[in-house]
Order: structure tokens, then sequence, then C-alpha cells
């Protein structure tokens, strides 16, 4: 394959999360007060670390989320990830064709740790990730659209950022790659493709993955 290192965003790429957090976090905003839809709740927070929840409704609002906002959300995340989460169709035999060929992978995304291995463990993609492989926005600075976590990323699995791909399904997470100076593959299967235009390449089925990789 052309790249030494593959990095895969969590939610929408490998698990079938973006659905079911953005449901319930624009009903739990809704329900503080913040009238949002699903809709907007996709267009304004997908791939997004949880700051950027709280930096938007006060800089909208003037008012700040309650302290213990993210202790609820996530607990509510979490138990719906138990029941409701699936990978991602074909994320499976993309990881399983990256071992056979030998290729180097990891995760890089704005989730929180216990978000990330709740969801693999609920989908059984935490036999593919060891726990060195696994990297989240809470090991650095700033989230996405900052380069910061892919940066990381690549230091930490010993890759130059430039023989690094990213996979990402946001916009923030595309922009993130970019300015990391990694190229990027846009995932649309829930994207629009226009919003995902800065990527090097752009597919709709995960299955492809690895052919656009040789």
């Amino acid at each position: 394959m052309r790249y030494d290192l593959v990095i895969f965003d969590n939610d929408g790429v490998l698990v079938d999360s973006e659905p079911i957090s953005n449901r319930l976090l624009a009903g739990y905003l809704t329900e503080l007060g913040h009238p949002t839809s699903y809709e907007e709740s996709l267009r304004d927070y997908m791939g997004a670390a949880m700051h950027r929840v709280h930096d938007l409704v006060e800089e909208r609002t003037g008012q700040r989320l309650p302290d213990d906002f993210d202790d609820v959300f996530h607990a509510r995340v979490f138990a719906a990830f138990e029941r409701e989460l699936k990978p991602v169709a074909g994320a499976v035999d993309v990881l399983e064709r990256l071992v056979a060929d030998g290729v180097p992978y990891c995760v890089a995304s704005s989730g929180s740790h216990a978000r990330i291995r709740t969801g693999h463990r609920a989908t059984g993609l935490d036999e593919w990730f060891e726990e060195q492989w696994v990297f989240s926005s809470e090991d650095v600075g700033r989230g996405k659209p900052a380069p910061d976590l892919f940066l990381y990323a690549a230091e930490q699995m010993g890759v130059a950022p430039e023989r690094c791909v990213v996979v990402e399904d946001s916009p923030l997470g595309v922009r993130a790659a970019v300015a990391a100076g990694m190229d990027v593959y846009g995932f649309t299967a829930m994207t629009p493709a226009e919003r995902l235009a800065e990527a090097n390449q752009l597919f709709s089925d995960m299955r492809e993955l690895p052919d656009l990789l040789v």
C-alpha cells in the first residue's frame, strides 16, 4: 500500500454511532432549552470534541451548559451503544485486509477513551485495536479541526505525517488531517460529498477503501 499508517476516525467510520449520538445530543440540548434538530446536531457537532458543544451553545445563547452535561450525555450514549451500536458495514473487512497486508493502523477520535472503548466492546471491534493504537482528543490540548490529535497519533506510532492517510467522515476531521500534512480519504456514507471536498479522495462504501489505498 502507498502509506505506512492508516489513521481511522472512530464515530461514523468504524462504528455506526453518529445517528445514535446526534439523536441523543439534539434531544438533550432541546431538553435544556436549546432547541436543536438532529440535522443541526450533525451539521454543528459531528466529528467534534465535547468542548465544541459547550463553546457553541455559550457563543449563541450566552448561557453555559450544566456542569454535569458531559456525564449525563455520555451515560445516555453508552447505554444506547450497548443496545443499538453496530460496526460500520465493511469496517471489519478493511481491518482484515490491513492485517493481511501488514499495514499498521490506529484510531484517532474526538471522543473520549471511554466512549471509544465502549463502542468497540459493543461491536466486537475491541479485538482489532491494541490499547496503544487508540488515541483520543483527551490526549492533546486541542481537538479537531486542529491537527494536534493526528500528529500525536503519527508520532506515537512512529510514522512521519506525510506517510499517513486519515479516513474521516466529518468536515472538522478532514480539515484537521489537511492541517497535519496528511492525505485524507472522505467517507460520504452520512456526509454530503461537498462538505468533504478538501479530501484527496471520496468514497461511500467502506469496502472500497483497501483498493483505494493501493
